[in-house]
């Protein structure tokens, strides 16, 4: 697929190595390509998009169908090549719009485009035996060994299914893990500041954009979210570029609604780039009060700028702190502190592919300690009768219930007036959990 001599295969070819040899976030390495070269077709990207994130998706079943037919195992290939052969067994297992041979042949010449002249025999003939074979191919037996054989068909790490078979039962742990191999669609925020929900439909179905509300039984008045679908680039949306609107997840949305700030609240979002539910805080306060959007770096600060300024907001202001060390000046002071903090993001596999290559069971316990350390200083920051919100993208019970357990106990200034896990099969949302803490009134 070539256009003006971009081979788009090259594009996902250098996406997939950045992320797997270089470490970079698949969806922001995506991104910026897509941004690059944004004067491609809306076929074409949606073939690049599809190819990428389909062949990180199902890695793991990738190189178990290769490891079948290649002398040389996965592990002891070339990054390039076996990278090439990921994306050629993809093209030929899961998009019936390539002819086989196209998948073949392209992989070929792909790797001879890369310097491995050399290989495009051994490449050329992995292909052709996984192509002949599709329909043959052998997988784990279910009763046998059920991690494993989830593993494969789902491409998620045993670890994770057995962490999530343990806490929530063996079918629960099969229906998340099929859930992120149902595709996404993008969630929006409406700005109500700007425009109402039923404006926003409006003007995006004129320009041919399918918007879908968001509907949340428990929560009868969440309604400025929905779906959206046909379009061929957000930054091609003039209502996206005016503010109308900032993509946003289901369940980050649902952390603002369920802290509820007031007009004239002072809130601090401790871990907050790029922003999005400081903005929605700052919109629920309609335009009174203050809310502090802060993070730890210069980069992630630049976002929450942007992001302020193309809203319009202004009762938010965006601060450079790290949320581990105690700011004096902020005790006892906000009405509301929003603790969204780094976790594993096991919730967001839909959207973020590579998590499950990433992320470690090593890595998730010292995400846990890092979340007490934020914890013990940001909590200091609310006053009396204020209120503590607690949140993240998974669905680690260490990270999660055992925290909040852990945090009543070592202060007790502070009662729980609800949690809830969200999981990602329970609809088109990302797996969440969100605990609201008030701090109790002294007494007189």
């Amino acid at each position: 697929m070539i256009t003006d001599s971009v081979n788009i295969r090259e594009l996902a070819l250098g996406i997939l190595l950045a992320v797997t040899k270089d470490g970079e976030y698949s969806h922001i390495a995506l991104a910026a390509v897509l941004e690059k070269y944004q004067y491609l077709s809306k076929k074409e990207r949606s073939f690049l998009t599809r190819l990428t994130e389909g062949t990180l998706e199902k890695q793991i079943e990738m190189d178990y169908i290769l490891n079948q037919f290649s002398k040389t195992k996965v592990n002891k290939m070339k990054p390039v090549i076996r990278c090439i052969l990921r994306m050629g067994v993809y093209q030929l297992k899961y998009m019936d719009s390539v002819p086989s041979s196209a998948a073949c042949n392209e992989s070929v010449r792909l790797a001879e485009r890369k310097g491995f002249r050399n290989l495009k025999g051994f490449v050329n003939g992995v292909l052709r035996n996984v192509s002949r074979n599709l329909t043959k191919i052998s997988y784990p037996d279910k009763k046998e060994a059920p991690l494993y054989a989830m593993s494969i068909q789902y491409s998620i790490p045993e670890w994770m299914l057995a962490q999530w078979s343990r806490d929530y039962g063996m079918e629960k742990a099969e229906s998340i893990a099929a859930s992120f191999g149902i595709e996404s669609k993008i969630c929006i925020r409406t700005n109500l500041m700007k425009t109402t929900p039923e404006q926003l439909m409006k003007d995006l179905e004129q320009r041919g954009i399918t918007a879908e509300p968001v509907v949340r039984k428990e929560y009868p008045d969440f309604s400025y979210g929905m779906y959206l679908s046909g379009y061929d680039h957000l930054t091609a949306i003039p209502e996206f570029a005016e503010g109308k609107f900032m993509v946003q997840d289901v369940c980050s949305m649902l952390v603002t609604h369920i802290a509820d700030p007031r007009p004239g609240d002072y809130v601090i979002d401790v871990c907050s780039a790029p922003g999005g539910k400081s903005l929605h805080a700052a919109e629920r306060m309609r335009g009174e009060g203050m809310v502090e959007s802060r993070d730890l770096t210069d980069y992630k600060v630049a976002l929450i700028e942007e992001n302020i300024k193309k809203s319009g907001m202004k009762n938010i202001r965006a601060v450079q702190k790290d949320a581990r060390m105690l700011d004096l000046d902020s005790i006892d002071k906000a009405d509301l502190i929003i603790a969204d903090l780094p976790c594993s993001g096991l919730g967001t596999l839909r959207r973020k592919t590579d998590i499950r290559f990433r992320m470690t069971e090593e890595d998730e316990k010292s995400l846990a300690l890092l979340q007490r350390e934020i914890l013990s200083v940001v909590c200091q920051y609310v006053k009396c009768g204020g209120t503590l919100i607690y949140s993240t993208c998974t669905m680690d019970r260490m990270e999660n219930e055992e925290n909040i357990k852990w945090f009543l106990e070592n202060n007790p200034q502070f009662s729980l007036e609800m949690q809830r896990q969200f999981f990602p099969d329970e609809g088109m949302s990302d797996g969440f959990y969100i605990a609201k803490l008030i701090r109790k009134q002294v007494k007189s």
